[in-house]
């Protein structure tokens, strides 16, 4: 399963991002380190289902809305100096190993300072935390860096010693595999003798490694109350920015938990469907209000363009009987994985399961009823037939 992780300072709304995303049960306030342990649930990335192209709808959608699940971790809060422990933070950082996208969750309102403390709203910049992240993210694999490098030196005195070998055995024990490190070394120039390299060039290490292994996605968080020219700044910064009210999708959420409204996750707008008291609907109006100027209330948003634009992955559905599109006991389209674009059917096969894998024949194109060779690449909302000697 694909691993989101929510970051950023305290108090910037990513517990409330994660209930709403989840709806799981977290400690939320208006205060710092809220959460102190990591807290770990399961969200889903929103896609159109193959359904659609048929009749009936599978049952395993709503109303033609595929939800892929994918892992989503929310973090305590990190402050300036993390990487050097501040605030716990070589703790927090740790937790951000396995993420395969960092969610950087800014208090677009300006209503906390640099250490999540509650300050009159639009009087702090939210600028200073767009590249915040990623510093602490960079610092924090540096440190890491010079502190093993001394054993890479005492390697280098091996007359079979290979530094390309020796970064790979430091580097994957953050999250990198052996695949991200060599993509890494081949578009860096440097020395192969160990101690030639200065702090400059493990910074420069640590910074290529953490844009391949740890992409972020920028959320500007509270928007409703956020000041116009804070998300003008913000959006000046050059990088693509979400706007969101992760407080406006939890009510959604549990508006829709009780009945009183008809809402996807991901949808601009919602129904109104039961009973709701005067203070209740002016509320959800003020959320219709955002959802119109925004899009949505963004946070479903954050996790699609996590999943399918920066991963770049496509979501493919296999099956057994490519006729009915079913399972072998009768479900439609009953699994939907994310798969890396450029996957082949044998990629697929692996994926439901490794014995699937290795005994792969061949495959077919349910749509098409027609055999696809093994380097076919496969596409978003493919639906495939795996024929396996493995049951």
């Amino acid at each position: 399963m694909l691993s989101l992780a929510l970051a950023g300072k305290p108090n910037a709304g990513k517990s409330t991002f994660y209930t709403a995303s989840t709806l799981a049960e977290v400690d939320v306030a208006n205060y710092p380190f809220t959460t102190i342990d990591a807290n770990r649930g399961v969200t889903h990335a929103r896609t159109r289902c193959p359904c659609l192209d048929r009749d009936e709808r599978c049952g395993n959608c709503e109303d033609g809305i595929r939800y892929v699940p994918v892992e989503l971790v929310d973090v305590a809060g990190l402050v300036p100096g993390a990487h050097e422990g501040r605030g716990l933070g070589n703790q927090f950082l740790d937790e951000l190993t396995n993420a395969d996208v960092i969610v950087n969750v800014v208090d677009a309102s300006g209503g906390t300072n640099a250490e999540g403390e509650p300050v009159e709203v639009g009087t702090f910049d939210p600028v200073e935390e767009v590249d915040f992240i990623e510093e602490e993210l960079e610092q924090w694999l540096a440190g890491i860096v010079h502190r093993n490098w001394e054993s890479v030196v005492r390697k280098s005195r091996s007359p079979d010693f290979d530094l390309d070998d020796a970064l790979t055995d430091l580097l994957t024990g953050v999250g990198a595999t052996e695949h991200d490190i060599a993509i890494v070394l081949r578009e860096l120039d440097y020395s192969p003798n160990p101690r030639q390299w200065t702090d400059d060039d493990r910074i420069t290490l640590a910074r290529a490694i953490r844009r391949r292994t740890k992409p972020i996605v920028l959320v500007a968080n509270k928007v409703d109350i956020a000041p116009e020219e804070n998300l003008e700044r913000l959006a000046d910064t050059g990088k693509p920015v979400i706007p969101a009210t992760a407080d406006g999708e939890l009510a959604l959420r549990r508006a829709r938990e009780a009945g009183l409204i008809d809402y996807h996750p991901g949808d601009d707008d919602f129904e109104l469907v039961g009973d709701v008291s005067g203070p209740q609907e002016n509320g959800l109006e003020r959320i219709r209000d955002l959802m119109a100027e925004h899009g949505g209330t963004g946070t479903q948003t954050a996790i699609d363009t996590a999943v399918y634009d920066v991963l770049d992955h496509i979501t493919v559905y296999p099956v057994q009987n490519e006729s009915k599109w079913t399972d072998g006991t009768g479900n439609v389209l009953p699994d939907a994985f994310l798969l890396p674009r450029g996957s082949t059917p044998r990629d697929l096969a692996y994926a439901v399961h490794s014995d699937i894998g290795e005994g792969y024949l061949h495959a077919v194109d349910a749509r098409s009823k027609r055999r696809i060779g093994e380097d076919h690449e496969l596409s978003e909302g493919d639906v495939i037939k795996i024929v396996s000697t493995a049951k």
